[in-house]
């Protein structure tokens, strides 16, 4: 049986021009995660991530603090959605900044709202694919692990969509739960998986047991 650990990228810059970007504290939660493994023993017979510089850069901080190298298989299908779009296909025109609790809260609102409509297949946000096309990909992934690294340990670094499509259809969750899942997921959280050639089974959902130190609480975020 083989074991693949999903994990969500550092805390990127939110509300900045470039999401796309690992703040430093994104970095710093990266780095410690990578300690994690150290410690731990934990180390990975393949890599799997998207093709975001988000993605890239936790990779990059993860290795450097197993002290470790490693080049991943580049999988466009862990890309996640584009967030701005799924909003603009609910509420034509800009948004202002959410630098508010407000603003923050009424951004996440119309996201849930325009996420809903795009998995129930009533509307597909500008440069998006259908969300069964973007679950293909995300499954894609899934079989590529199960066919090529049986009974070994995968990392995937990847993003909350599709990281909560994965264990939705692990779960066989409705699709108003898959969103849950994925307005829920912390930067740099850990979920793991085992697995045999013919499925996947959850073992744990957004852990950060390398943030528990009491001196870490502070750098839990979500964003």
């Amino acid at each position: 049986m083989g074991s693949l650990y999903l994990v969500r990228h550092g805390q990127a810059s939110f509300g900045a021009d470039d999401y796309d970007q690992l703040s430093d504290l994104g970095r710093r939660q990266s780095l410690r995660l990578g300690q994690y493994f150290a410690e731990r023993g934990i180390c990975f017979d393949a890599i799997l991530i998207g093709t975001l510089r988000r993605h890239e850069q936790t990779l990059r901080a993860v290795l450097e603090g197993m002290g470790v190298q490693g080049e991943p298989l580049v999988w466009p299908g862990l890309n996640e959605y584009d967030s701005v779009a799924v909003i603009e296909a609910v509420h034509p025109g800009p948004l202002p900044t959410p630098n508010t609790p407000e603003a923050y809260r009424h951004h996440f609102r119309l996201l849930r709202d325009g996420l809903t409509q795009w998995m129930a297949g009533v509307l597909t946000p500008r440069g998006m694919p259908s969300y069964t096309a973007f679950a293909a990909g995300v499954t894609g992934a899934l079989d590529h692990v199960r066919t090529h690294h049986h009974g070994q340990s995968v990392l995937v670094v990847s993003s909350g969509g599709p990281i909560s499509t994965i264990v939705g259809q692990v779960l066989r969750t409705p699709p108003e739960t898959t969103i849950e899942l994925n307005l829920r997921i912390r930067n740099t959280a850990l979920t793991e998986l085992a697995f045999t050639p013919k499925r996947h089974m959850l073992v744990s959902y957004n852990s950060l047991p390398h943030l528990d130190a009491p001196g870490l609480r502070e750098w839990v975020t979500y964003t």
